[in-house]
């Protein structure tokens, strides 16, 4: 992303952990899913939401269909989604709320910036979407500092594993820069993949092949849409994306493809067991 003072910016999110980045992409990806051309405030709190159970139990939102989405969509103004080639930028609102973020983290005297610091940052922008959001769930700044300032949060306990759908969607994004070498580890050791002519591969296999399996998908003007969600529980994510302009050199007038996948449980994250890939004729 790009941002004025993109030195300042640089600098700040090298301090950013893991998890506060990836709720930063998460924020951009709901941005463009609405086809809203900023990403604010109410789209870093769906970010967060996404990355951070625990911020979810604090939020009392964890139930699958959230509240706080249900209130978010009824103040947005839908549009057309944008495609992940496009740069989506951060709102006025939304760039204060990250610096703001960082000051919390010094403020209470911690060296990174965590997806709780982001959240003590949405809340201080005053009357901002997500600031007024987070007040309606009765959480108040002064609370969420005093849960933070020890830098852990013991007292609050993950109840059930992360979703599923934000580790397929990264992958899905991250299909338009990242190398094969970021984009394999989103694939379990006996991962399988049937290709758009039929050809299995299996994981090593893909490997070599990667950049050639998945070209379609990485180029300018492809996009997706989760087209069906089949099974989304603890154990297991069914799902069909649909690509468009996914162009094949072998089948020219092919440009629209099913990429039907299957996630399932790695250690605390889910991996992608199977991967089948069909044309569509338009």
């Amino acid at each position: 992303m790009e941002f004025a003072g993109a030195e300042k910016w640089s600098d700040m999110f090298q301090r950013y952990t893991e998890k506060a980045r990836r709720s930063v992409f998460f924020a951009r990806y709901e941005a463009s899913q609405y086809g809203n051309p900023y990403i604010g405030t109410e789209h870093l709190l769906l970010g967060l939401l996404r990355e951070d159970l625990t911020l979810r139990q604090i939020l009392n939102d964890t139930t699958a269909d959230s509240e706080i989405r249900r209130e978010v969509e009824k103040r947005l103004v839908r549009g057309e989604p944008i495609p992940t080639s496009i740069e989506v930028p951060l709102s006025h609102d939304a760039k204060r709320a990250l610096v703001l973020a960082a000051e919390e983290a010094d403020r209470l005297g911690h060296r990174h910036v965590g997806t709780e610091h982001m959240l003590l940052g949405i809340v201080r922008v005053d009357g901002s979407v997500g600031a007024q959001l987070v007040h309606a769930r009765g959480v108040r700044v002064e609370e969420l500092r005093e849960k933070f300032s020890k830098g852990s949060r013991p007292d609050l306990q993950q109840t059930s594993r992360k979703p599923a759908l934000p580790t397929l969607e990264e992958f899905l994004t991250s299909l338009k820069w990242q190398n094969s070498e970021f984009l394999m580890p989103f694939f379990a050791e006996n991962a399988q993949l049937v290709d758009v002519s039929g050809k299995r591969w299996k994981r090593e296999d893909m490997r070599r092949n990667f950049e050639a399996l998945f070209v379609p998908y990485a180029k300018k003007n492809s996009s997706y849409v989760i087209e069906d969600t089949f099974v989304d529980s603890n154990d297991l994510l069914v799902v069909v994306v649909l690509w468009k302009n996914a162009l094949v050199a072998s089948m020219e007038r092919v440009w629209m493809h099913r990429m039907s996948v299957v996630l399932a449980p790695q250690g605390d994250d889910w991996a992608i067991l199977l991967m089948q890939i069909t044309p569509v004729q338009p």
